[in-house]
């Protein structure tokens, strides 16, 4: 038996004033599942993430998340329902301390029963325990990527949104942050990824969608796209 998905998204439209930039975007992505949103820059993958937070309206289309209409919802109240967002850039705040960012925020909106701690986040991310009193202005680049993965994790959301992921981080750095993705995949957290490492997203994902000037140029398994190399190639610059 197949059940609704989580988020759905139907002929989906968006873009800045004169400017459209997504045009009749489709896509589920069903309870538990990791989905990529691939493509070079420009394509819309930022556009469609700022939609689905409430950041931008939509033109047209339909959304919904959890069963229910979140179409023109504000920002607060899709984070309410249930989706967190680790933005690009981090967006840590410079006058708040380590631990203040993961209590300001923290809420069980998942209903788990075993859900994200201030304990369990400081043994996913050690290093956050390590600077638990430095200001958000006082880490390094890769420290403020855990805090902001921290800090969604501290809502207990129903989804996961990362926009750029690893973008500017050392190689570390980034395998520390693609190892706790793959820990969050095992313990079922539903993830929207977008991230330009195709080769680890293949490893992660279930399935992968690729948009093309504002368009879904293709969708399939980590499987169909590892073995059509040419998709990398044609849509994203590999």
């Amino acid at each position: 038996m197949k059940h609704d998905p989580l988020l759905s998204c139907r002929g989906l439209e968006a873009g800045y004033g004169a400017s459209q930039v997504l045009f009749g975007i489709d896509f589920d992505i069903q309870a538990g599942e990791v989905v990529a949103l691939l493509g070079r820059n420009g394509m819309g993958k930022s556009t469609t993430i700022k939609t689905l937070i409430g950041g931008l309206r939509p033109r047209a289309g339909q959304i919904r998340f959890g069963g229910r209409d979140i179409h023109g919802a504000r920002p607060d109240a899709i984070a309410r329902m249930g989706v967190a967002i680790v933005p690009e850039g981090r967006q840590c705040f410079p006058n708040l301390t380590v631990e203040e960012h993961l209590l300001a925020f923290a809420d069980n909106r998942n209903g788990l029963r075993d859900g994200w701690t201030l304990p369990r986040l400081y043994e996913l991310f050690p290093r956050l325990k390590e600077r638990a009193s430095n200001m958000g202005n006082q880490l390094s680049g890769g420290e403020q990527q855990m805090l902001a993965v921290a800090r969604a994790l501290s809502t207990n959301p129903r989804l996961l949104i990362l926009d750029e992921a690893t973008e500017g981080l050392a190689p570390v750095i980034r395998d520390e942050i693609w190892r706790c993705l793959g820990l969050l995949k095992e313990q079922g957290q539903t993830t929207l990824v977008v991230d330009k490492y195709v080769e680890k997203l293949v490893g992660l994902a279930d399935r992968h969608l690729i948009l093309e000037r504002g368009r879904v140029a293709w969708t399939g398994t980590s499987a169909e796209l590892d073995a059509d190399r040419g998709l990398w190639h044609r849509y994203l610059g590999v």
